[in-house]
C-alpha cells in the first residue's frame, strides 16, 4: 500500500458517500464541483489544517477522518503549494472512491 493521505470530514457526509458510492467534498461547505479539487493532507500536516477549517465547528454530527489510499484512486492526486515555495498538499481532482478510504477514524 502506498502513503496514506487524510481527509477530515462530518460522519454524514462520510455516510452519503458510502450510499453513493464516492466523496465529493472538497473541503467544509465546499463540494468538489465548486472548488475543482478534494483538499486532503498528510498525517504531519493535519493537526494544523483541522484547526483552521474545523476550529469553529459545533455541529451535530462527529467529525471523522478519512484515511485514503492514493492507489486505488480513479482521479488525479497533485501536491500543490497555496503560494510559490510554501507547503504542497495532497489535492484530489475527482471523486474518491469509497474503495479508495482504507479507514475511518473518530476525530476529537
Amino acid at each position: 500500500m502506498s502513503t496514506t493521505i487524510v481527509h477530515l470530514t462530518e460522519r454524514s457526509l462520510w455516510e452519503e458517500a458510502r450510499a453513493r458510492g464516492t466523496y465529493e467534498m472538497s473541503t467544509r461547505g465546499k463540494t468538489l464541483q465548486e472548488e475543482g479539487f478534494i483538499h486532503c493532507s498528510t498525517r504531519a500536516q493535519l493537526p494544523p489544517v483541522a484547526a483552521f477549517v474545523y476550529g469553529d465547528y459545533d455541529g451535530p454530527d462527529e467529525l471523522v477522518l478519512l484515511v485514503i489510499d492514493p492507489a486505488r484512486l480513479d482521479a488525479p492526486l497533485k501536491y500543490e503549494a497555496m503560494k510559490p515555495g510554501g507547503e504542497e498538499f495532497p489535492h484530489v481532482y475527482g471523486p474518491i472512491p469509497v474503495d479508495a478510504v482504507v479507514g475511518v477514524e473518530p476525530w476529537a
